[in-house]
Order: C-alpha cells, then sequence, then structure tokens
C-alpha cells in the first residue's frame, strides 16, 4: 500500500477510494488468515470435545449424536468460521479504525477507543461465564427434567446450537456499561438518572436473568443477576465520568452514536477531498 498522507484535509477523493481498498484488502485478508486459524485450531485441538465436556456426566456414559453423515463436517465449519472471525475481528476493527481516525476529534477517539477496547473485553468475560459457570449450573437442573422415564439422546447439532447461543447471548448481555458509555457520552442517558432509577433497574435485571438462564430459578437467576448489577453499577460510574466532561457536546452526540459514524466519517473525507 502506497504511503497516503494522514491528514483528511491534504487528500484528494482518489486517494480516499483508494486507501479504503487497501484497508478492504487488509481486512478481507485478516479473514481468510484468520479462518484458516481458527480451522487448524479446531483440527488439531479438538474444541468440539472440549465444548463437549459440560454435557458428559449427564449422557450416562454416552456422546451427543450425530443424526447425518454431515454434522460433523458442519460443526467444524461452523465453529471454525466461528473461532476465525475472532481472530480476524482486531484486525478489521484497527483497519476500521485506521480508516475514520483522520475525520474525528480527540475527544471522539478517546470514546470510541473506550467502547472499541472495553466492548471486547466484556464480550469475552460474558461468553466465558456463560461457559465455565452458566452451563454447568443449568445442565443439571435440564436434566432432572427428564425423569427415569425419557432416555436423553442429545443430538450434536441442538447442543451446539445451544452452547453457541448462550454464549453470544451472554456475550451481548456484558455489553451493558458499553451502551450506557454511548448514551451518555450522547447526553441522552445522565449518572442522576440511572441513580434516581435503580431500583426499577434491579427489578429488570432479575426479570431479565431470569428469562434468559434455563437452569434453576433461584440460582442460576441470581447467577446471573449479580454480576449484570455489578456492571450496572460499573455503568453508572462511566456515565460519571463521561458528564464530568461537557465539552464539544454535540460534536459527541454526532460521532457516537454508531450507526451515523461511519457516514459522519466519510462525510468530512469526502468535504475535504472535494474542497482539495
Amino acid at each position: 500500500m502506497r504511503q497516503i498522507p494522514r491528514d483528511a484535509g491534504e487528500m484528494p477523493f482518489l486517494d480516499h477510494l483508494e486507501e479504503l481498498r487497501w484497508r478492504i484488502i487488509y481486512s478481507l485478508g485478516a479473514v481468510v488468515v484468520g479462518l484458516a486459524v481458527g480451522f487448524f485450531i479446531v483440527l488439531h485441538f479438538d474444541v468440539l470435545n472440549l465444548l463437549e465436556r459440560p454435557i458428559l456426566p449427564y449422557l450416562r456414559g454416552h456422546h451427543v449424536i450425530a443424526t447425518h453423515p454431515t454434522d460433523g463436517l458442519q460443526l467444524i465449519m461452523s465453529s471454525g468460521m466461528w473461532l476465525g472471525f475472532i481472530i480476524a475481528s482486531p484486525v478489521i476493527l484497527y483497519q476500521v479504525w485506521m480508516f475514520l481516525t483522520p475525520a474525528l476529534y480527540k475527544h471522539e477517539r478517546r470514546y470510541l477507543i473506550a467502547a472499541l477496547g472495553g466492548g471486547i473485553v466484556l464480550f469475552a468475560l460474558g461468553a466465558l461465564f456463560a461457559y465455565a459457570v452458566m452451563l454447568p449450573m443449568s445442565l443439571p437442573w435440564l436434566f432432572k427434567l427428564f425423569g427415569n422415564a425419557l432416555e436423553p439422546m442429545i443430538t450434536a447439532e441442538n447442543y451446539f446450537g445451544f452452547v453457541f447461543s448462550m454464549v453470544l447471548t451472554f456475550g451481548l448481555a456484558f455489553e451493558l456499561p458499553v451502551l450506557v458509555l454511548l448514551l451518555a457520552a450522547a447526553r441522552l442517558v445522565s449518572p442522576q438518572m440511572l441513580s434516581r432509577f435503580r431500583r426499577h433497574a434491579i427489578v429488570l435485571i432479575v426479570a431479565v436473568a431470569g428469562f434468559l438462564t434455563p437452569g434453576d430459578i433461584v440460582m442460576s437467576t441470581l447467577a446471573l443477576a449479580i454480576p449484570l448489577y455489578l456492571l450496572y453499577e460499573l455503568s453508572v460510574l462511566v456515565a460519571y465520568v463521561i458528564w464530568r466532561k461537557r465539552d464539544h457536546a454535540a460534536e459527541t452526540v454526532a460521532v457516537l452514536l454508531a450507526p451515523l459514524l461511519v457516514v459522519r466519517a466519510w462525510s468530512r473525507r469526502s468535504a475535504a477531498a472535494s474542497r482539495a
């Protein structure tokens, strides 16, 4: 990739397109490499066996069942793709960041870095919490419902789909502080508002925890409700920090509403290119 001035005001429109093309090429290359590494890990480190381990004590000496000759291939493909995109995501986010950063103000960059970095860490914690805590708590309760009249014959497709959906759901649930960060930076919520509605938030958190957790109605609900409540308190603290800095409020509103971020940055660069 040829060297392109990082000052958006010095770049003509064709240079913007040239940089965008190379950013896309680098991102696609990262996806290809990530998929290759993901499939290598799945094939050589028996990831499916690791994911199956929590349910094995409840299958009475059996394994999850494959009902079609291609089930193994489909599970390897889906697991490798999930892992590959996760591996490639930091490079993709870096390319997006490098393309947009000339069009962002300094305070906007700080907020965006905090949102992206915090979002990755919190999603990973939520996914780990789902696998290490919620899955072992849910499975005993679910298998008790079989009783003695039913023989558990769990298919691989249904079980791994259950695991992936739980990991994704809890990863997204742990993004609460990032959401509050964006809303607070956009002045749509205030720390006083979050403190005033704390009781309502607790009721909502317990209701959401009861809905998301398929295990015991008390223990599993509390196991999720307590971390979510702690994340809510962290969100209040984040909102206090954000509201202490009231400079550039209008710009912050525009940049941190995620669907408008790319459009806003592209429009700045296009306007600068048209003047060049």
